[in-house]
């Protein structure tokens, strides 16, 4: 019979969607106070695949990614979603959000990121949040789903995304805790 056992931590990631660049270095300011420093900070790069944000953000919207040194469980996946909402709140104005902070992780063998939207593939974690598979390493990078955002699956971010878990690998060889 299997037994639980100690669960390997995952490397948190944040994909940051931006047109004012003042929200964008609050947003940073204050996911650092919450998750200690970055260690990966990625270019930004245009989100022109789906205008879906548009209405309430503003046109010529950016995406940048970033990825936080300490390593965490995978379970703190639910209250980071509810963390991230709440700075996307006090961020907003009368028009709307400023920011749109979707956070995931990332671990050697896939990328999942949490959302308050239901959708047949994501799973329930409680509060309203679920995760979504988004991505599994397989034949060099994180191949995405039929799902998976278009910017994702377009493979704009796989240079990042390897670099990212790259850093994360060698973070769990220094734990001793390598997959």
């Amino acid at each position: 019979m299997a037994r639980p056992h100690a669960v390997t931590p995952v490397k948190l990631l944040v994909a940051i969607l931006w047109t004012d660049a003042d929200a964008l270095q609050a947003a940073g300011q204050e996911l650092q106070s919450v998750w200690g420093a970055m260690d990966f900070m990625g270019v930004d790069r245009p989100f022109d695949r789906t205008d879906y944000y548009v209405e309430e953000m503003g046109a010529g919207l950016q995406r940048r990614l970033v990825a936080f040194a300490e390593l965490t469980p995978p379970e703190s996946l639910r209250p980071a979603k509810l963390r991230c909402n709440e700075i996307e709140d006090r961020l907003s104005t009368a028009h709307g959000r400023r920011v749109n902070l979707d956070i995931g992780y990332l671990d050697h063998n896939k990328i999942v990121l949490a959302s308050l939207k239901y959708a047949g593939q994501k799973i329930h974690l409680g509060d309203g949040v679920y995760a979504d598979l988004i991505a599994r390493y397989k034949h060099g990078r994180y191949q995405p789903f039929e799902w998976t955002f278009p910017d994702f699956r377009d493979g704009r971010y796989d240079g990042e995304l390897a670099q990212i878990r790259g850093t994360y690998l060698q973070q769990l060889r220094q734990r001793g805790s390598a997959p």
